[in-house]
């Protein structure tokens, strides 16, 4: 290979995925998330990831329902990736996006295989966006990436780590209850969701400012967030809004947990096809609420729980710990 063959392959790489040749160059005490006002590159590359930011936190005007282009109607709610993605993906405890480029190809049990970050983008706009996949050379899906990659340059391993997932909570060892959710929710939710679970739009209307948490035009039944030990640990890590994080949740476990089953007790969009999910049973989270599972367990039970019994099953059984 030439030295001018050998440097032009490098260069590719290093476009390709710059956060695996920078991580090393950044010391943990000095890191913090980059600004989009603040730190965005020059040049064509700054303008992708701009563009990537504008998709993922004004989503229904770019690549939704309110798109001024039919074809670019990608998602099927008003709903924001930022919604969930929290502080432009930058919120430790609310699945931030800080490091993800490094955590990809990772192995997923509901596809049974190694799905790389553009299918995961997609599992999303199927599911919590309840809309159809952005082809995968689209400029929409390369600028989501883009925004993606930009947040992971230069994050240390353990900072990444940090930011990866929710919050974990002690599981109850109850069925959750709808009354006390019900309560949790009058108090802690109703005032940024409404007593309908409807939310609140922005002023200029373009998303919601606080999104809907059931009915017609939220996630669907096949979203990771229609679980209720994976809404818990949302809850439990970021709301109430503004007042609880990751570090100092407001709620307790068992709070977050009998509202999460109340949020997720009123009906949403149905995703078609979700029997197809998790290709091994063995591998399908205790608290999916759609069927078929690898056990005996009652649909209630795999909705509300209690969810000790059943991770203890599969335990015994397949020798698997089950977290949710």
């Amino acid at each position: 290979m030439s030295l001018a063959v050998g440097l032009f392959a490098t260069i590719v790489l290093i476009q390709v995925k710059p956060a695996i040749f920078e991580a090393y160059l950044v010391d943990p005490a000095n890191w913090r998330a980059k600004n989009i006002r603040m730190d965005l590159p020059k040049g064509e590359r700054g303008k992708l990831i701009k563009y990537g930011h504008k998709l993922v936190s004004e989503t229904p005007k770019w690549m939704g329902p309110d798109s001024d282009d039919d074809v670019l109607k990608f998602t099927g709610n008003h709903l924001s990736c930022t919604n969930c993605h929290l502080e432009g993906g930058t919120k430790r405890g609310a699945a931030a996006w800080i490091g993800i480029s490094q955590r990809f190809p990772q192995f997923k049990g509901r596809e049974n295989r190694n799905v790389t970050l553009k299918d995961r983008v997609n599992g999303c706009m199927e599911r919590s966006m309840n809309g159809k996949k952005l082809p995968e050379e689209s400029t929409q899906m390369e600028a989501i990436i883009a925004y993606m990659d930009w947040l992971s340059e230069g994050v240390p391993e353990e900072i990444s780590q940090q930011y990866t997932g929710f919050p974990e909570i002690a599981i109850p060892n109850v069925k959750a209850d709808l009354v006390k959710g019900k309560e949790i929710y009058t108090v802690e939710c109703q005032t940024c969701h409404g007593e309908d679970g409807a939310g609140i739009k922005t002023a200029n209307n373009s998303t919601y400012q606080f999104p809907p948490l059931w009915g017609q035009d939220t996630y669907n039944h096949g979203a990771g967030m229609n679980r209720v030990l994976t809404a818990a640990q949302f809850i439990k890590g970021n709301m109430p809004f503004g007042q609880a994080t990751y570090e100092q949740p407001k709620l307790s476990d068992e709070e977050a947990f009998h509202v999460a089953a109340y949020i997720n007790s009123f009906s949403r969009p149905v995703k078609q096809f979700t029997e197809q999910d998790f290709p091994d049973l063995v591998l399908k989270p205790v608290s999916t609420p759609y069927g078929p599972w690898a056990d005996d367990f009652s649909e209630e039970q795999h909705k509300y729980g209690p969810f000790p019994p059943i991770i203890s099953y599969y335990k015994d059984k397949h020798g698997i710990t089950k977290k949710k």
